[in-house]
């Protein structure tokens, strides 16, 4: 049995938006798509009027909307629709383990450009183990650029980046579109002892090892998918930075994540923290082999 491509909904534009983009990517790879929504009853222990099944007809509500807006656009396409019956970052999590991919909406540009992401979103980010695609709405719409690039950031050695590269390259491959790949690379802090040899690395001398590394790292993915034409990029600087640079034009950026348990919460890694926030395209972020 297929996994699916899995988004999850609560009525606003930005999860509508996500559930477009879901809706075209299971399109893309054959899948079906399931769409979902967390709704737990929890009765409130103070004098406020509830009924449960008022509350529970919201929630269908809630979905009936979304598949409504993806049949009509994509009639063929195979849809189910399910009201999870637990905490939404329980219950996304959950759905994520099992499916090809998650998909989540975030809002475009706010006063706190540092919370676009929600808290829900990061935790559910943050401890998926499979791939999740951040996608932003702007006015409840997401930029399509269907001959944009696929972008990917690779970190690390091959091994570490299997699986970022992997998701990369069947994506770019789908779509029928290049694919740049990108290596942010700084100097070893005991650099900073010498001025004299960070400016000789500065000017190309560790460059040529952070190209092999990434032309290594490719290697076995171009030989996988030949059909995918291949940019290799390199630049000195922050990762995150560098990203959001190269994301421009692209219609898709992949980043891997390493979790990281911090005194308020998980955190998801500084360039996969720096893209979800400012790239202005959707944004797949892969758990690290």
């Amino acid at each position: 049995m297929k996994k699916a491509v899995v988004v999850g909904v609560d009525g606003s534009p930005e999860s509508l938006a996500a559930a477009d983009w879901a809706a075209r990517e299971a399109a893309l790879r054959g899948l079906p798509l399931r769409i979902v929504h967390a709704w737990l009853w929890q009765p409130l222990d103070i004098p406020l009027v509830q009924n449960r099944e008022t509350e529970a007809q919201a929630a269908r509500a809630v979905l009936r909307e979304a598949e409504d807006q993806v049949v009509g656009r994509y009639p063929e396409l195979p849809v189910s629709c399910r009201v999870l019956p637990e905490t939404a970052v329980v219950a996304l999590l959950a759905e994520a383990e099992r499916s090809e991919l998650l998909c989540l909406g975030t809002r475009g540009h706010g006063a706190l450009l540092g919370f676009l992401l929600g808290s829900y979103g990061q935790q559910v980010i943050a401890g998926a183990k499979r791939p999740v695609v951040s996608v932003r709405a702007y006015d409840g719409e997401y930029p399509v650029r269907e001959n944009g690039e696929v972008v990917v950031g690779q970190q690390g050695s091959p091994e570490e980046s299997a699986d970022v590269l992997g998701f990369a390259f069947e994506a770019a491959s789908v779509r029928g579109v290049p694919l740049r790949a990108v290596r942010a690379w700084s100097l070893p802090p005991i650099y900073t002892w010498s001025a004299s040899l960070a400016l000789a690395d500065a000017a190309g001398g560790l460059e040529p090892f952070e190209r092999k590394a990434l032309r290594d790292a490719l290697a076995p993915w171009r030989e996988k998918y030949p059909e995918v034409q291949v940019t290799e990029y390199v630049e000195m600087g922050s990762a995150g930075q560098v990203l959001v640079e190269e994301s421009a034009e692209a219609q898709l950026m992949v980043v891997g994540r390493r979790a990281r348990q911090a005194p308020i919460g998980t955190r998801i890694g500084s360039a996969a923290h720096a893209v979800l926030h400012h790239a202005r395209c959707p944004v797949a972020v892969v758990p690290h082999a």
